[in-house]
């Protein structure tokens, strides 16, 4: 049965597809001039006037213009998309220019994210992946169509070769530039089907290890240019004073001492703070400093104290009475657990975190009557036109988004709040372009934070310690009923992101998730891999609890409960092998952990030691097997593993935020701990691919699985002391070992 897919605002068919031709319009792309390197580089726009389709542009002289629908944030997104285009219509990869697409989600909209432009949730590949393999294959028929005109004979006769048209019988070619020259359109534009696409043992490009990422020459000669370093000609700048506790407003503002400092032109009282425009940054921040604001009292915020919140949700979680949505129902769980011969019931907790994203937030935007122009490190040109063309009365066609590097992103950037800063300012100065940069401070203290959340899991096992029901009970507040109103009511109540990745692959005869929502003020939003973060963190530390009740290997007890998931059991065996499970360690343990999160399966194993005195722990190493399904770029995949690890490990041990009758604790990373190098494990990642499998995410698969697998190790490595708290502070280690 043909299945239907709903992309921007009409149906297309898996089994046939077309494209239209649209206009390529003007895309900022940013990165300096066009770099040398291996194949295609970062262009500023593109060139010539043979547009087969919105995505692809051919000049006379053989250079291929692809757009880039994602936000690149250092996942390398910006070579992957392309590169699917270019497989497909047998591009030659030299001759590549990639240029970041323009804010048009009709054109460039995700069909994994509702058709809108949005970078996140590692869905990027996977939302794109049919659409532009499908887009370089129609590309591809289209240059067919037109070199068999040219040459005077049937489309069945030509084949292509990278840059080239041939026919084979009478050793005459056309390269695309000849073709984009003197050739026409076909009226009407072919049909492509999956038919049409490559065999996997025709691929050029794809599974190759051998091509760099685009982005990179400029990254590392200092040429790229982020939100943060766009420069307008008579660009003002500005900053914006914000309570110190969420949802107050300014009752009373002094603001003679800064209006007094030369270079400050404006002062503009907003719903939310105080904004400042003046000639310089510095001028900015000084005159932020000197504003003497009086505050509102009456933000529900101001009840918020972490520690004593997360003891509140542990209790609910525990209580029974207390239900909440249910998220996921197979078997009877709850008399599975009942009737059990042994019950295993435990609490798993995680702090609140901060996304502490190199490039601190930032903004530039331009307000011209009722038009609108932005240029920011954004993860969705969507929503900021939205929002843009709410704070001037607008519409959201009136609002162009020029998307620029990102110095991470991690989901914060999905956000808007720093891009309202800019337009809000740039509206009391008409004509003239104004860029806010927060400040680290602002960074970390105004943030939205991954929840704070408790997990509640019980597990029930028969007299031979086979599991018989699995109930998890997650408190939390919610992410969507924020962000997306609309669809958290949709889904009665349910957040899907906070609960992500409490449905697991594991064979288990009853299995139940109740999602239990907190509502206490605070905005909390996406971080990196969000709720998978925390919930394979539980999962995967219940396994290795159950493993130690009924005296099972934890390795061997995973492929038992995957006996019908061979990728899962591939991934497993693989990583035992690289880390050899099996031999023992001195002062040190392995600790294993499994994930199939955003479709992609992952194992892996980490060493660690643990000072018992001090309850600092040490990552040595940590081994990963990932199958991916199509491993599009090997070692770009090697490198997220890598990224995900690295910061998962931080996340594990350090990164915490603290908030105190509503007021966030810290400010810098003097007290808000990431990750330093002295402290990064050793990495070893195998990319297993499973040929005909679906593609899966990449950007955030590396996290989930590192945190747990840490614990486990620290529970065999002190016989059975189990950490269930993120992060592992010293203290808690301590207090855990009983210390």
């Amino acid at each position: 049965m043909t299945k239907t897919v709903k992309i921007f605002s009409h149906a297309i068919s898996r089994r046939s597809f077309l494209i239209s031709v649209g206009s390529l319009g003007v895309a900022v792309a940013f990165g300096g001039l066009v770099r040398n390197a291996f194949g295609a580089t970062m262009s500023l726009v593109g060139e010539g006037d043979y547009l087969p389709n919105a995505w692809v542009t051919i000049a006379g002289d053989g250079t291929v213009t692809i757009m880039s629908p994602a936000s690149e944030m250092g996942q390398g997104i910006m070579t992957t998309l392309p590169l699917l285009i270019a497989e497909e219509m047998d591009a030659d990869w030299e001759m590549v220019r990639i240029v970041q697409a323009p804010s048009d989600a009709d054109k460039y909209g995700n069909p994994g994210f509702y058709g809108i432009q949005l970078t996140g949730g590692s869905e990027s590949t996977r939302g794109y992946y049919e659409l532009l393999r499908l887009t370089g294959a129609q590309t591809r028929k289209v240059l067919l169509s037109s070199a068999a005109n040219m040459l005077d004979v049937s489309v069945g006769e030509l084949t292509t070769e990278p840059g080239r048209v041939v026919h084979a019988r009478t050793g005459r070619s056309l390269s695309y530039g000849q073709i984009a020259t003197d050739g026409s359109l076909p009226d009407p534009l072919p049909q492509v089907t999956e038919a049409d696409l490559k065999p996997t043992d025709q691929w050029r490009y794809i599974g190759r290890r051998d091509i760099p990422r685009i982005d990179l020459p400029s990254k590392v000669d200092g040429s790229a240019v982020y939100g943060i370093d766009v420069q307008l000609p008579d660009m003002l700048y500005g900053a914006v004073l914000r309570a110190p506790v969420q949802g107050e407003q300014p009752e009373r503002i002094d603001d003679s001492e800064a209006r007094a400092l030369p270079g400050i032109t404006h002062i503009v009282p907003l719903s939310y703070g105080v904004g400042i425009i003046g000639e310089t940054v510095e001028a900015t921040r000084r005159a932020k400093d000197l504003l003497n604001v009086t505050w509102s009292t009456s933000s529900r915020v101001r009840n918020y104290t972490s520690d004593r919140l997360l003891e509140h949700y542990r209790d609910v979680g525990r209580d029974l009475s207390q239900t909440g949505v249910e998220a996921f129902s197979e078997g009877d769980a709850d008399s599975a657990i009942t009737n059990a011969a042994t019950v295993i019931e435990v609490d798993y907790m995680s702090d609140l975190v901060c996304h502490a994203t190199m490039e601190p937030m930032n903004a530039t935007a331009l307000v011209t009557g009722d038009t609108v122009e932005i240029w920011a490190p954004t993860q969705g040109p969507t929503g900021t036109q939205g929002f843009a063309a709410e704070v001037v009365g607008t519409t959201p066609d009136k609002v162009k988004v020029n998307v620029t590097l990102l110095g991470g992103g991690f989901g914060r950037k999905a956000e808007a709040d720093f891009i309202v800063d800019a337009v809000s300012l740039a509206k009391e100065v008409e004509g003239r372009p104004v860029k806010v940069i927060w400040s680290r401070e602002d960074d970390v203290r105004h943030d939205k934070f991954r929840p704070l959340e408790a997990q509640h899991i019980q597990v029930g096992l028969d007299v031979n310690g086979n599991i018989t029901g699995w109930r998890h009970r997650i408190v939390a507040d919610s992410i969507f009923a924020r962000t997306n109103a609309e669809l958290f009511a949709s889904a009665g109540g349910h957040d899907d992101v906070v609960t992500e990745g409490a449905h697991f692959n594991y064979t288990v005869p009853g299995h139940r998730i109740e999602y239990i929502r907190q509502d206490n003020g605070l905005d909390i939003g996406f971080w990196f891999a969000v709720g998978v973060g925390y919930t394979r963190f539980s999962i995967e530390c219940v396994i290795d609890e159950i493993a130690a009740a009924r005296g099972t290997d934890p390795l061997q007890l995973r492929l038992e409960l995957l006996k019908d998931q061979p990728r899962a059991r591939n991934v497993i065996e693989t990583v035992g092998q690289m880390a050899e499970w099996d031999r023992e360690r001195d002062g040190r343990a392995l600790g294993l952990a499994y994930s199939d999160a955003f479709g992609s399966h992952c194992a892996q194993i980490a060493e660690v030691s643990l000072n018992r005195e001090t309850g600092v722990i040490r990552v040595h190493k940590v081994w990963c097997a990932v199958d991916p399904g199509v491993a599009i770029q090997p070692r770009h995949i090697e490198g997220m593993m890598i990224v995900g690890i690295t910061n998962g490990t931080g996340h594990a041990l350090f990164e915490q935020i603290n908030i105190v009758n509503g007021e966030v604790q810290e400010g810098n990373f003097d007290t808000y701990r990431v990750i330093r190098m002295s402290e990064a494990p050793e990495i070893e990642v195998a990319v297993v691919p499973t040929s005909g499998s679906p593609v899966g995410g990449i950007g955030q698969a590396g996290l989930p699985p590192v945190g747990p697998a840490i614990a486990n190790a620290v529970a065999r490595l002190t016989g059975g002391v189990r950490l269930r708290h993120y992060p592992f502070l010293p203290e808690r280690v301590k207090a855990a070992l009983g210390a």
